[in-house]
């Protein structure tokens, strides 16, 4: 008998549906915040489907200039969708996954115990 092959060739691998940049301003308690926050709704909403960027305008001031940033720390949902700016340090779990397009729990808990 004769192995069986399977002629489709590996897919390659997808790329992230959401990548979000972080624009955050050193080690500053906001900026703190702001990362912990994003992180924290990443891996529980959107774990294995997201790259997630973060950009120290102080040590990156490049890449801060190509941005239209009207405040810092500032969340860029770059996709899937319109683009979405978020400012602030990412504390209201419910108003970041509106602006992600995620669906939060249905029992009314935002994500902070």
């Amino acid at each position: 008998m004769e192995p069986f092959t399977d002629p489709t060739p590996f897919p390659e691998p997808a790329e992230p549906e959401y990548l979000l940049h972080l624009y955050i301003t050193g080690a500053t308690p906001n900026s703190t915040r702001a990362v912990r926050n994003i992180k924290d709704i990443c891996e529980q909403y959107l774990k294995g489907r997201y790259e997630l960027l973060i950009v120290d305008v102080y040590q990156q001031p490049e890449l801060a200039q190509q941005e239209d940033l009207i405040g810092v720390p500032m969340l860029i949902k770059r996709r899937p969708g319109l683009v979405r700016r978020l400012v602030g340090d990412l504390t209201d779990h419910g108003r970041v996954l509106k602006a992600l397009g995620v669906m939060p729990p249905a029992n009314g808990q935002n994500g902070h115990e």
